[in-house]
């Protein structure tokens, strides 16, 4: 089954980029895309077994007492510890980004003109 859409999900506070990207890959036809505000609540739907998740680093900024992208990573990989994760970020600090590959995350993706194009090559290539 060769043309079985992949099930992406992507987690970001910002709903203007969320929305964004979310439309894009949905307009590549090889992606059906759930899209989630905070971590949290992507953790209660790993259930639906998605083939990756774009994951913000920074969820904290609209939800007080949310839990940023690195520990939601880290829960991730907990209970699904082979599941794809590209972690995605506005900052440019090699700490946090080698802090996310650490951790798991099989890419750090800054949110840039080139980020999306940097997201369907890492998609493709699962």
């Amino acid at each position: 089954m060769a043309d079985q859409q992949k099930k992406i999900f992507v987690v970001d506070d910002d709903k203007m980029f969320c929305t964004m990207l979310s439309d894009h890959l949905e307009d590549l036809g090889r992606y059906d895309v759930t899209t989630f505000g905070t971590g949290e609540d992507c953790l209660e739907r790993l259930g639906d077994k998605p083939d990756a998740i774009i994951l913000d680093y920074y969820l904290d900024s609209n939800v007080p007492g949310a839990r940023n992208g690195l520990e939601i990573l880290k829960q991730i990989h907990k209970t699904e510890p082979n599941l794809k994760v590209i972690m995605l970020s506005s900052q440019e600090h090699y700490g946090v980004a080698l802090q996310t590959i650490a951790s798991g995350a099989v890419q750090y993706v800054i949110k840039d003109l080139q980020s999306f194009e940097e997201i369907d090559a890492l998609l493709a290539a699962l």
